[in-house]
């Protein structure tokens, strides 16, 4: 039982300690579980050993009484021979073998209910180093958290320095300020140029783009009536003349007679 005690003393340590020491916590928590692995593989050889012993135990008693059936049938044999001298021997032998099962018997009862004390304090050891192995876990998790939060703890320590953002305001304002230079040189050249009727319509095709979009964003929202339908076109008449009455053909023919001369005379010259 040494065993169990060292594994006792070894799990019923504090382990949450480790975490205070100077050594690797996470280190230590994997080197002292890895011992209690190992012990407990001893352990499961020694009980191992001890259930062997057990069951050689058994089967000792089982041959003594065997042993000792086999001379009271010797005994009964030289009996029924007329040998009584030898029927005592044989008892004498038996009586032997009988003393010894009934050694073995004790030491079997003995050893059988140490194997079962052996067994339910390995199932317990078991239990106990399971339950190390998980605590192990949770040691690690608080042991990386710890460190994860001293590490944004010293990150925010050091950025509580006011110089890097200081530095990073004034490095913005200074392109702020390069900005608002660019834009002043720009509206300069304008200016120089004259090309400030362009700007204008450049301003007012914005502005009146914006009072578009600001329009149509309250026709949705219903603040404002639906846009009207553009009003469709009025189809084109064809006005009917009158028929020429006789005067205004008789002119019509002269007119076409004189450019039907004209041209004739055109034609002469021409030639």
């Amino acid at each position: 039982m040494g065993i169990f005690a060292r594994l006792a003393a070894l799990i019923k340590s504090n382990l949450n300690d480790l975490i205070s020491r100077s050594e690797d916590p996470e280190k230590m928590l994997n080197q002292i579980v890895e011992e209690m692995s190992n012990q407990l593989l001893e352990a499961k050889r020694q009980v191992a050993e001890s259930i062997a012993d057990e069951k050689r135990l058994a089967k000792q008693v089982e041959q003594e009484t065997t042993n000792a059936n086999e001379w009271e049938r010797r005994a009964m044999l030289a009996i029924r021979s007329g040998d009584d001298a030898l029927a005592k021997e044989a008892l004498a032998r038996k009586k032997e073998h009988q003393t010894l099962a009934e050694q073995f018997q004790d030491q079997w009862q003995k050893q059988k209910s140490a194997v079962e004390q052996l067994k339910l304090a390995l199932r317990a050891l078991n239990n106990k180093i399971e339950e190390a192995k998980r605590k192990k876990s949770l040691l690690i998790a608080r042991k990386k958290r710890a460190e994860a939060q001293k590490a944004i703890q010293e990150t925010m320590t050091g950025l509580k320095n006011a110089s890097a953002f200081e530095t990073f305001d004034r490095m913005a304002g200074r392109i702020e300020q390069m900005e608002a230079e660019a834009e002043a040189h720009a509206e300069l050249n304008e200016e120089a140029s004259g090309d400030t009727l362009a700007h204008k319509f450049r301003e007012l095709e914005v502005s009146k783009g914006a009072d578009e979009d600001l329009t149509a964003l309250k026709r949705k929202m219903g603040l404002l009536p639906p846009e009207p339908e553009p009003a469709k076109a009025a189809p084109v008449r064809v006005e009917e003349h009158a028929p020429l009455d006789a005067a205004e053909q008789d002119e019509l023919a002269r007119a076409l007679a004189e450019l039907d001369a004209d041209e004739q005379q055109q034609l002469r010259m021409k030639k």
